[in-house]
Order: C-alpha cells, then sequence, then structure tokens
C-alpha cells in the first residue's frame, strides 16, 4: 500500500489550508481597520445599519481563530498514522528516523496555532473597535438630540 499520498496531504493539503486561513484573517483584518478608518458616522441614523456594517467579516477572523488549531492537529494525527504505518511496514527503523517523522507530523499543529493565535488577537482588536464606534455613535446620537 502506497501512503505516500498521506504524507503529501499534510505537507501540501493543511500546511495550504491553514496558510490560506492565515491570508484571510490577515485580509479581513486589514478591510476592517481600513473600513473603520473611513466610516462617518454621522450618516447613520439607525444603530442596527451601523453595526451592521461595523461587523462585516468578522466572523471570518473568528472562524480562522477557532477552527486553525483543529485543521493543525488533523494534520499531526495524519501525520503520526503515517509514522506508525511506516513503522510497522519496516522491518527495522530507527529511532532517528521515527523522531524525524513525528516531529515533522507535528509541525501541523505547529503552524495552527501560529495562525489561530494572531487571529484571535485581530479578532479582539476588531471587537474592540467596534465597540468604541458603537459608542462614539451612541455619543453623537445623543448630542444631536440635546440640540433640538
Amino acid at each position: 500500500m502506497n501512503i505516500e499520498w498521506a504524507k503529501e496531504l499534510v505537507d501540501w493539503g493543511v500546511m495550504g489550508a491553514l496558510l490560506l486561513m492565515g491570508f484571510v484573517a490577515l485580509w479581513a483584518y486589514i478591510e476592517r481597520l481600513l473600513f473603520f478608518r473611513r466610516i462617518d458616522l454621522e450618516r447613520y441614523r439607525h444603530r442596527e445599519a451601523l453595526e451592521t456594517d461595523l461587523t462585516e467579516n468578522i466572523a471570518l477572523i473568528s472562524s480562522v481563530g477557532s477552527n486553525a488549531p483543529y485543521v493543525g492537529l488533523l494534520g499531526t494525527v495524519i501525520g503520526i498514522i503515517v509514522t506508525f504505518y511506516l513503522l510497522g511496514q519496516t522491518e527495522q527503523m530507527d529511532a532517528g528516523s521515527i523522531m524525524t517523522s513525528l516531529s515533522l507530523a507535528l509541525k501541523a499543529t505547529a503552524l495552527g496555532l501560529m495562525v489561530a493565535i494572531p487571529a484571535m488577537l485581530f479578532y479582539n482588536h476588531v471587537v474592540r473597535r467596534i465597540e468604541v464606534l458603537l459608542n462614539r455613535w451612541e455619543i453623537l446620537q445623543k448630542d444631536a438630540a440635546e440640540e433640538v
């Protein structure tokens, strides 16, 4: 049985998925920051419309942050299965090659965490910015009501 496809799945499939997830989270974060910079709070008459515009794309950031560790773990599990399979198929395997295979399997978990941690920091920063902008909008509304 050829198990090379499983190695390729970890190296190209899982790693590629994690890199794509990291790119998506970074893109959504930058897009939100640029949107927040140019938003005109005074043009919004309803809080719901403002909230809808402010929260666009933050689900992407949150989804990446919460799912990247699982994708990395999947890659690690597949890598460990491949290592054990090859160990069972080989009559003699030295400890060095076993440790190398296992350490390469763990790279998927490491990359998953390297994607998830910044994504969650991005998400928390964006959520805080949304709270601040909503508070500023409410202050503008109260000021406008007092002027009338």
